[in-house]
């Protein structure tokens, strides 16, 4: 293991948290916090602590060769996200009155990996400067610490590849000749040009200043956090809630189509199954929801039933977690479409969370498949996805992908119920579900109005761990306990 480069890393991702907190702790003192108060103070001791932590990771690692193979690109990502979730939460703890410490880890962990959940019921009564960082921290986790500085750090070279390759969603192949950092500098760019469009829209649509960047932020970020405790339901606006519609859409859309798309370069649609079947998908979840809508509700349906539809379907596929409606007293077919679309997520190349409708489509295509070979055992079926044919090889690591997916929810359920055994079972499914695949609001005890605050500490910590194996799908992470992994570099 070459502990050294990786150093080198954690001293990238140090650097950026203390320019996060510093833009934060500004922000606050132009919008009229005291010097002395408890939030400037508290972003001083973060950038501080951060800065402190980047100047000894870059000592220990400054006699290291640059060296970057796959293990240590694995093992520098998992712990990246892990420190970054610990130094985040530094803010919630010596701002937030009483804060217990497992709530401003569960907080922090959950702005960055996108999640969305939140452990505090009166975060809109937080300082301007910690709702800022609430909003930046899931910004920063849409495209991932790592990907921003893949972008920028060009003594990475070749290993650059095999970072962005692990930490983004989508494959490094889909840049032309290798040029990786080209690749993610692009998709830097066309990130920071969907925020500030989303921008303008939320600041014309009705928000203020201050809602629409924080409100851009964590829309294009598929996110989900709110500046109001009543998240989209507060504004009661039609308009503000169909702009979101179409940037969170946006955002769960694999972004190398639109990058094709707004560079006018040539590509095949049938190449992008994918997006194909998310959308198919989408159009179709809002037809269904609306027809449960008009059951609920006993009407004809309205254009407000239709947009309710359309936004609940499309914030909870594409992971980002708005609420206009409480979703939870709906009839029990409609969160039965919910948590299947929770568990689908949106495309691979995007902000979204969830398994990602590519591999559901490999995995269903290899069960029918398998379906065929039991009666027609000599036949061959090739199969292509995104114009490419998928090997053996690569069909297989879907299909292990599912099986440590469910297998990871059963186990934290049966967890998480030992613990927290006045929860229903909707309550623990829904809590599971929603942090590991980075959904944010559940049903029942975890609904779109709840929190989950209530929880014991020992719980609140579990799903954060698995609200980054969800953010970072499995590998990353798990690699990090893997003894032979750490063996000594040679």
């Amino acid at each position: 293991m070459n502990t050294a480069i990786i150093y080198r890393l954690l001293t990238m991702v140090f650097l950026a948290l203390a320019g996060g907190f510093l833009l934060c702790g500004g922000v606050g003192l132009l919008m009229g916090e005291a010097l002395g108060s408890a939030a400037p103070r508290a972003f001083g001791i973060a950038i501080a602590v951060s800065l402190v932590l980047a100047l000894l990771a870059h000592w220990i690692g400054r006699q290291g060769t640059p060296k970057l193979f796959r293990r240590e690109a694995l093992c520098a990502i998992g712990m990246s996200w892990i420190f970054a979730t610990l130094i985040g939460s530094i803010p919630y703890v010596l701002i937030v009155e009483n804060c217990e410490f497992s709530d401003a880890v569960f907080e922090s962990c959950s702005g960055l990996t996108t999640t969305g959940a939140t452990a505090f019921s009166n975060f809109h009564e937080f300082p301007k400067s910690l709702l800022l960082w609430r909003s930046l921290s899931q910004w920063v986790g849409g495209l991932g610490v790592v990907v921003f500085f893949v972008a920028i750090l060009s003594s990475l070279g070749a290993g650059a590849k095999i970072l962005f390759s692990n930490e983004s969603s989508g494959a490094s192949s889909d840049f032309e000749q290798g040029r990786v950092q080209r690749g993610a500098f692009h998709l830097l760019l066309y990130y920071l040009g969907l925020t500030g469009a989303c921008l303008l829209s939320y600041r014309f649509g009705g928000m203020d200043w201050f809602q629409a960047v924080n409100h851009a932020m964590t829309t294009v970020a598929t996110g989900g956090f709110s500046t109001e405790a009543g998240s989209f339901e507060h504004f009661n606006s039609p308009m503000l809630e169909w702009i979101a519609i179409v940037f969170m859409i946006l955002s769960a859309t694999t972004f190398i189509l639109v990058i094709r798309l707004i560079r006018a370069r040539a590509f095949k649609l049938h190449n992008f199954h994918e997006v194909i079947w998310f959308y198919s998908l989408l159009l179709i979840s809002v037809g269904l929801l609306t027809v449960y809508l008009v059951e609920l509700d006993g009407t004809l349906p309205d254009h407000e039933m239709i947009r309710t539809a359309a936004f609940q379907a499309t914030s909870i596929m594409t992971t980002t977690g708005y609420a206009s409606a409480d979703f939870d007293t709906w009839l029990p077919p409609a969160k039965m479409l919910l948590i299947i679309l929770m568990f689908v997520g949106g495309c691979s190349g995007s902000t979204a969370g969830g398994i990602k409708i590519v591999r559901v489509v490999i995995a269903l295509r290899a069960a029918i498949q398998s379906i065929i070979h039991s009666f027609r055992s000599n036949i061959t079926l090739p199969m292509r996805m995104g114009g490419r044919l998928l090997g053996e090889r690569a069909i297989q690591s879907v299909v292990v992908f599912l099986l440590l997916m469910v297998s990871l929810q059963i186990i934290s359920m049966l967890f998480v119920s030992a613990i927290e055994p006045h929860l229903s079972f909707i309550g623990v499914f829904s809590s599971v579900q929603s942090t590991l695949f980075n959904i944010g609001p559940g049903f029942d005890a975890v609904g779109p109005s709840e929190n989950f605050h209530f929880m014991r500490g020992i719980t609140k910590c579990y799903l954060c761990l698995l609200m980054i194996l969800g953010r970072l799908e499995l590998y990353a992470v798990l690699v990090l306990f893997a003894p032979s992994v750490w063996k000594r570099y040679s």
